[in-house]
């Protein structure tokens, strides 16, 4: 079984990249210099339909933002893709251009339960696509991450996704844990899906959150680090103790003008985004500092 055996080095570990989403306003260039003058590490690139780099456009712009990166003095420690079908035209293309670029993990796309299957059928589909893709991921020397995810897609209930990679290489395959997803599915469950999925988190998404109540309803509210519901200490004290290592992105999705939907044009100072972003970096890197991390 592939979880007795030693995990590959981590890449980028405890390197911090800035969720290139939320940069969608600017190019290649102007983004790096940005990212450089904040201080993050690197910046997890948006390689999907109206991302920074488009799918059929992989092979020519990747190499091009890739290289303006790295010439920022940043790296480009993961990528976040729609990938989902190991047969897609595209598929191939972005893991082929990611691995000879050297780029060491990729995000999936979502995989959502079909109706006229029953949960056990969709889970043994899911499987059959990912084992596949795992297979991709070796020939081209990168890892496929799939996020958990609040909603009714797979990696809802953390428990689902580990059926269906439990058997797969973790070097080829795994999760990229997202503590604020796991926090509005299971608020105080979370620390068992964080344990059972363990051997395959490499990748860790970072932000907050807290629920409010509007016109009558329960919704989730996006809030900058710190001033929300996700308990960072207790996850910071049980990442070390189940020694999980890995490279951090942190999500900005609470209200910018328009940055934390990826949208192209933003309704406020670019600079106020930026200040932002600094803030929650700051905050992140002082509780790794705490944490020894």
């Amino acid at each position: 079984m592939f979880l007795d055996q030693k995990p590959a080095p981590y890449k980028g570990e405890g390197k911090i990249s800035v969720f290139s989403k939320n940069l969608h306003f600017l190019n290649y260039t102007d983004m790096a210099a940005a990212v450089a003058r904040i201080g993050f590490d690197g910046i997890d690139l948006t390689v999907r339909p109206n991302g920074h780099v488009e799918p059929a456009r992989v092979a020519e712009d990747l190499p091009k933002a890739v290289e303006a990166i790295r010439k920022a003095g940043l790296e480009v420690y993961m990528i976040t893709t729609a990938i989902t079908d190991p047969d897609d035209p595209h598929t191939e293309a972005i893991l082929r251009t990611a691995g000879k670029l050297g780029i060491g993990y990729y995000r999936l796309g979502w995989l959502p339960f079909a109706e006229n299957l029953s949960l056990p059928q969709n889970l043994e589909v899911f499987k059959g696509k990912l084992s596949k893709l795992a297979k991709l991921n070796k020939k081209y020397n990168i890892r496929g991450d799939y996020q958990n995810h609040s909603g009714t897609s797979l990696g809802g209930s953390i428990w689902d996704l580990w059926l269906v990679i439990k058997d797969l290489d973790p070097q080829w395959i795994g999760c990229q844990y997202d503590i604020r997803h796991a926090t509005v599915e299971g608020a105080h469950s979370w620390p068992n899906g964080l344990r059972l999925m363990q051997p395959f988190i490499r990748t860790l998404d970072i932000k907050d959150f807290h629920w409010t109540q509007k016109e009558g309803k329960w919704q989730v509210q996006n809030v900058p680090l710190g001033q929300g519901m996700v308990d960072y200490p207790k996850y910071f004290t049980l990442l070390n103790q189940h020694q999980i290592r890995g490279s951090y992105s942190i999500h900005y999705e609470y209200p910018l003008g328009g940055a934390e939907n990826g949208d192209k044009t933003i309704t406020i100072p670019q600079e106020e985004v930026f200040a932002a972003m600094k803030k929650d970096l700051l905050t992140l890197k002082g509780w790794l500092k705490e944490n020894g991390r």
